[in-house]
C-alpha cells in the first residue's frame, strides 16, 4: 500500500519543526528518512502514524488521510515499531505479540481463529518461537526487536513504520533483522540510526535537513559526496559492491581537519 506525505507541515510549541514536506513510498518499497539529530525525523514518523496532528498538509495511506480515517481502521493499516515499548511488565513473548492484534478487536474483545494464525505466523517468522512463553523482561535486546517487529507483522498492516529499529543492537542481530525487514514485503518507512544501514536496507531515501526534505531517490543517486559534506559533514562516497549491497566510503580525516575544505571556504 502506498504512502504519500503531500506538503505536511508540523509546528511544535509554535516553533515550526517540519516545512512542505514530501515523501512517497511506493507499494513494497522500503524508504529511509535520514538526516542529521534534530532534522524531524521522529516527528515525521509521529505524523505518520497518528501520534501527532500535522498543522498542515495530509498524510495517506492507500489513498486515504490517515487523519480522516476511523483511529481503528488507521491502526490495522499501519504498525509502528518505536524505540519505546511502553509497558510489558509480566507479559510473556506470545502476549506481547498479541497485542498486534487489538486494532482487529478492540481490548476486551476475543481472539479468533484468525488472530490465532496472525500471532503465530509473526512468531514463526520472526524466529522468537524457542522464547515465545518467556517473560518478555528477560530477553535481550536483539530479541526484544524481534518480538516487537512480531507484534508488528501479527498485526497484519499495510505500511510498517520503524524508528531506529535496530539501535543497540551487535552487528549480527542488525544484519538479521534486516534482512528480516526486506523479507515481509510490506511497505516501509523507516528511521535507520546510522547511514551504513541505511543504505543497505533501504531502496530509497529522504533526507530531512532543516525540518525540510533536502533529497529524495535512490540511494546511490542521494547519497553524493556533496550530500555527505553539506548535511552530514563528512568527507565520503557510496558504491555498490558485487554482492548488490550499497556501502558509504568514508575518508579517513575529517571533514574539519582537511585542509582542501578549508582552502574552498
Amino acid at each position: 500500500m502506498k504512502l504519500t506525505v503531500d506538503q505536511l507541515h508540523i509546528i511544535l510549541d509554535r516553533t515550526p519543526i517540519l516545512r512542505a514536506v514530501n515523501l512517497d513510498a511506493d507499494k513494497g518499497d522500503v524508504v529511509g528518512l535520514v538526516g542529521p539529530n534534530g532534522s524531524g525525523k521522529s516527528t515525521l514518523l509521529r505524523a505518520v502514524y497518528r501520534s501527532l496532528r500535522p498543522a498542515g498538509g495530509v498524510v495517506r495511506v492507500g489513498g486515504d488521510d490517515v487523519w480522516e480515517l476511523p483511529a481503528r481502521t488507521a491502526a490495522r493499516r499501519t504498525a509502528a515499531v518505536l524505540q519505546d515499548s511502553g509497558t510489558t511488565a509480566g507479559l510473556s513473548v506470545r502476549e506481547i505479540v498479541a497485542l498486534g492484534r487489538t486494532p482487529h478487536h478492540g481490548l476486551m474483545g476475543r481472539d479468533g481463529a484468525e488472530d490465532r494464525e496472525a500471532v503465530a505466523d509473526a512468531v514463526a517468522r520472526c524466529g522468537v518461537e524457542p522464547f515465545a512463553d518467556r517473560d518478555y523482561a528477560t530477553l535481550s535486546g536483539g530479541e526484544r526487536q524481534r518480538v516487537l517487529l512480531a507484534r508488528a507483522l501479527a498485526q497484519r498492516p499495510r505500511l510498517l513504520v520503524l524508528d531506529e529499529l535496530t539501535n543497540h543492537l551487535d552487528i549480527r542481530a542488525r544484519f538479521e533483522l534486516l534482512d528480516l525487514i526486506r523479507s515481509t514485503g510490506i511497505t516501509t518507512l523507516a528511521v535507520p540510526h546510522d547511514l551504513d544501514l541505511a543504505a543497505r536496507l533501504c531502496d530509497h531515501l529522504a533526507v530531512l535537513h532543516g525540518g525540510e526534505v533536502v533529497a529524495a531517490g535512490p540511494v546511490l543517486e542521494v547519497l553524493t559526496p556533496d550530500l555527505l559534506r553539506d548535511v552530514f559533514g563528512v568527507r565520503g562516497h557510496t558504491e555498490r559492491h558485487a554482492d548488490g549491497v550499497v556501502r558509504i566510503i568514508y575518508a579517513a580525516r575529517p571533514l574539519a581537519d582537511d585542509p582542501t575544505e578549508e582552502a574552498q571556504r
